[in-house]
């Protein structure tokens, strides 16, 4: 009989060796599905937030990466206000352990620019403190070496103007990145800057950050020069009404802030004088007003004439010019020569109405037209009676800011169109229409006139040569106490250029100016820094000097008589 022998590793163990294999590779791919989907989990879920909570304006998982406030540029893009991670340095003075005196002379030392009595205040004061905001990462260092314990360091988001002090003004200031804006456009545009849809992306002026700084710079110089109580000035595209520069000196470190609480406009830093201030501009409103006689048909011919021989008598005063001709003039000449009297005459045969139309429709009434929060309204006269039309047409007894006469300019050389000022760069197909102010001819015709105050008249100072520069000088006494102080001039020089093809407005105001020899009229004190800030930014904004170019008044030069004369 055969005896059957068993081997270890049979087919049963063959069979039970195939089926550990096949449960090992179940489990496994069990596993890996389980795996692959928690993956896919995760990423939708990362993909879900990026697409959607942060459109939705969640603070998720992707908000350290979108900043709490957008980023503001100028037009070309470069930075002028930024929300970013910042150092501070605090103390909580419980938990000190050196002598606070010996710590503030050392913090003193770190911080010169600020007092060591206010860091013992906070030393030994009863709770936690500011010692420094936006502190530079090498004065967290030398304070952290100090030893300190009651000393902290907090990363902050804070609100950074990389350019300092560079058209504070316009862009104002954030007191922190989530809060809303103190001025300018940080104000006015503060709903955009904090939309979670929106504040990726850069918000964009229409400041060009060069031309600012170079109107401020010339400004700045003119305001030393001739001593100054304040300065300012406006470059604005005529065709568009964009802000390309706005200034006003002094300035502020948006960076650095101060406490001005109280203080009136006149008498604060922060106080943007081209939209807050309202000055009585004088002369530069002559311009304005002939152009109303000639759209209203009272003045027809540039040859008409009006009697210059001696000041004009109405209702108990006097109307006179500073260099009174003494004859009959027309047109050009009252303009050239910057002539009271034949303005004055010309009000007096066109009559309120016309002027009061035209102010109007130019916003005189109406507060600065700009985005800005902070802005003045003009200060319009209560009775528009006979003496009221001749004083208001030469700038006289009517207030406005700078930014109501560079706008109303702008009109004046475009064509006739008016537009509102804006500080947003504008898309060619955002440009307002505007509204009609003066007819097409009448400002081809004054084009020829301002050209010839500059080339002719006392715009003299203003020519930068092969730039067309057509405008006029203003010059008013200030009004203290109910009367004018003859001593105190605001002077004011509103021009544009190039005036064959006008694309910019340019208007300077000083404060209380003396010029060369005591001399404090717009003729030496505004007019030259139009001059200086035209040749500079000219080629910044592609117009190029061009001494074969400019505008014809061949057919106004013959009705020019007698010498010529400053202001």
């Amino acid at each position: 009989m055969a005896t059957i022998i068993v081997q270890p590793g049979g087919p049963r163990a063959g069979r039970q060796r195939v089926n550990l294999t096949a449960t090992a590779h179940n489990r496994l791919m069990l596993l890996l599905i389980l795996f692959l989907g928690i993956t896919t989990i995760l990423i939708g879920r990362l993909l879900w937030v990026g697409m959607f909570a942060q459109g939705a304006g969640g603070d998720g998982a992707l908000g350290p990466f979108v900043p709490a406030r957008a980023d503001i540029v100028d037009r070309n893009g470069v930075p002028l206000a930024r929300t970013m991670d910042a150092y501070s340095i605090s103390v909580r003075p419980s938990k000190l352990i050196g002598e606070p005196a010996e710590l503030a002379r050392k913090l003193h030392e770190i911080f010169p620019d600020e007092a060591e009595a206010t860091f013992y205040k906070k030393l030994t004061g009863r709770g936690w403190a500011y010692l420094r905001r936006r502190a530079l990462p090498e004065q967290v260092a030398a304070v952290n070496a100090l030893g300190e314990i009651g000393i902290e360091f907090p990363r902050e988001k804070e609100r950074l103007y990389p350019q300092r002090t560079l058209a504070a003004h316009v862009l104002g200031f954030a007191p922190n990145s989530k809060g809303v804006g103190g001025m300018g456009a940080e104000a006015a545009f503060n709903d955009r800057l904090i939309d979670p849809a929106l504040r990726g992306k850069p918000f964009a002026l229409s400041i060009d950050s060069r031309v600012q700084g170079a109107l401020e710079s010339e400004l700045y110089a003119q305001l030393v020069q001739t001593r100054a109580k304040d300065a300012g000035g406006i470059i604005l595209d005529v065709n568009t009404g964009e802000v390309i520069a706005m200034a006003s000196i002094p300035v502020f470190d948006p960076n650095k802030l101060q406490n001005y609480a109280g203080k009136r406009c006149s008498e604060s830093p922060l106080c943007n004088h081209m939209v807050q201030a309202r000055y009585e501009l004088g002369s530069a409103f002559k311009p304005l007003s002939i152009a109303a006689a000639m759209d209203a048909g009272v003045v027809t011919s540039m040859s008409k004439r009006y009697d210059a021989t001696a000041p004009l008598a109405v209702a108990g005063f006097r109307i006179k010019d500073d260099h009174p001709l003494g004859r009959w003039i027309n047109v050009p000449e009252i303009l050239v020569h910057s002539s009271n009297i034949g303005t004055a005459r010309i009000a007096d045969e066109m009559g309120a109405a016309p002027l009061q139309k035209l102010f109007r429709s130019l916003d005189f009434d109406q507060r600065a037209p700009i985005e800005f929060n902070e802005r003045a309204g003009g200060l319009w006269p209560s009775n528009w009676g006979r003496i009221t039309s001749m004083t208001v047409s030469y700038g006289h007894g009517i207030a406005v800011t700078p930014l109501h006469l560079a706008t109303a300019y702008a009109a004046l050389v475009n064509g006739g169109m008016w537009r509102p000022a804006t500080v947003r760069k504008l898309r060619p197909q955002d440009v307002p229409h505007g509204r009609r102010v003066f007819s097409a001819a009448t400002s081809a015709r004054m084009r020829q006139l301002l050209r010839m105050i500059v080339s002719e008249g006392t715009g003299r100072s203003a020519d930068a040569k092969g730039f067309r520069v057509g405008g006029k000088t203003g010059s008013a006494e200030k009004p203290q106490e109910g009367r004018y102080n003859k001593t105190s001039l605001v002077t004011t020089f509103a021009s544009a250029f190039p005036m064959d093809n006008p694309r910019y407005v340019v208007v300077a105001i000083m404060d209380e100016a003396t010029g060369q020899f005591g001399l404090r009229t717009a003729a030496w004190t505004a007019a030259p820094v139009v001059k200086r800030v035209v040749e500079r930014t000219g080629p910044m904004l592609g117009v190029m000097p061009d001494e074969r170019r400019d505008v014809d008044i061949s057919d106004l030069m013959p009705l020019l008589h007698g010498e010529k004369e400053k202001e």
